[in-house]
């Protein structure tokens, strides 16, 4: 298996992803557009689920973000519920209602 490899279109739009050889086992579909990276979808092959690529991409994402001074908004499902689940760790990243409020 090789390591999370991410490509982006001259649009921002693009994926995290986790190959086997030439096959995509897992991705994670991002758009970025100025100061704003959204998550849309994480998609795990069903024979590697639970292996824990789901949050090797996240962890990939959350990086990223820091790195270049993002702020995530989470449509995607598993990074919402992560982000729920753990606040503290992604508080930082995580542009939610919340923090629209001040």
């Amino acid at each position: 298996m090789e390591n999370i490899q991410l490509t982006l279109n001259g649009k921002g739009h693009g994926s995290f992803f986790i190959a086997d050889g030439e096959e995509r086992i897992a991705q994670m579909v991002i758009g970025i557009s100025g100061d704003f990276l959204t998550v849309y979808h994480t998609e795990v092959a069903p024979r590697e689920e639970g292996k824990g690529l789901a949050y090797q991409l996240l962890t990939a994402m959350v990086s990223y973000a820091r790195t270049h001074q993002l702020k995530v908004i989470p449509a995607c499902p598993y990074v919402l519920a992560q982000f729920k689940r753990h606040p503290d760790q992604y508080v930082d990243v995580w542009e939610n209602e919340n923090s629209l409020l001040g």
